[in-house]
């Protein structure tokens, strides 16, 4: 049976946790780190804004410094995410892997599948959604639009990832909400007036679900990690063996969140 790596963080800031994510990426393509599968949460509220977004045309800077929200540059593309009341997950293992080699959609099939079971276990009736983009307005949240594969539930989008490939590996991270914080996202985001602002919460309600929405109350972070856990495992006939980061993806870390995601250059280029 194959052997992946479990990790499950301590509450971090956003710029290490992305800082951790992308030190795993760089130990697996020199093949110093297993393939692995990580669980983490935040020490504050932070945004994470899509490779290729606008940080200028889409966030209120003054807006989220008032309210105590990073605002962090992923490696990753797509659209901007508010993550507090969640669990974050990141996959990170060589392209040819078994499990995940293949498209950018079949990894995300992939992936999803495993999330989906572990919802289930939760007693969410998750599905994923088809392979073609659905047509319409949406925002610059990445919530709002629930396509190619991802996980959904009653047709609304339960959790947000983004992938991206480097050195011939692959990091595909996401959310999965525990409680959706729609004023406080929508709050630091940039809009032209207060209506239209208005406009993009009610679409995003109308796309976005979260766990407590769904079960009547909030999971703890342990109680849905555990579940995802037991899901991957089976679902992808792998042991998931809890470890720790290595010496040397640790000192990359708090290099990367210093030199880079914590910094205006990094955050602000575009």
């Amino acid at each position: 049976m194959e052997e992946w790596r479990l990790i499950i963080s301590m509450s971090e800031s956003g710029a290490v946790n992305m800082a951790v994510d992308e030190a795993i990426l760089l130990a697996a393509a020199r093949g110093t780190a297993p393939p692995t599968v990580r669980f983490y949460q935040w020490s504050q509220p932070a945004i994470t804004l899509g490779y290729f977004q606008s940080y200028h045309k889409e966030i209120d800077a003054v807006s989220a410094g008032e309210q105590g929200v990073d605002v962090i540059r992923r490696l990753t593309g797509g659209r901007a995410i508010l993550h507090h009341r969640e669990l974050t997950y990141s996959v990170i293992a060589p392209e040819n892997n078994r499990i995940l080699r293949g498209t950018l959609l079949e990894t995300y099939l992939a992936v999803s599948r495993g999330i989906t079971g572990g919802l289930k276990e939760l007693g969410i009736p998750a599905e994923i959604s088809g392979g073609e983009k659905r047509p319409g307005a949406g925002t610059a949240a990445c919530f709002d639009s629930p396509s190619r594969y991802e996980v959904t539930v009653f047709g609304k989008k339960i959790v947000g990832s983004a992938q991206t490939r480097r050195n011939n590996c692959i990091l595909q991270h996401g959310s999965v909400l525990i409680e959706k914080e729609t004023d406080l996202l929508f709050s630091c985001l940039q809009y032209p007036s207060e209506q239209a602002r208005e406009n993009g919460k009610r679409i995003f309600d109308d796309k976005a679900a979260s766990l407590n929405e769904v079960l009547g109350y909030a999971p703890e972070f342990q109680e849905v990690a555990g579940a995802l856990t037991k899901s991957f495992a089976a679902g992808w006939g792998i042991s998931l063996t809890p470890q720790q980061l290595s010496g040397a993806e640790m000192a990359e870390a708090f290099d990367l969140s210093r030199s880079k995601y914590g910094t205006e250059a990094w955050n602000r280029k575009r």
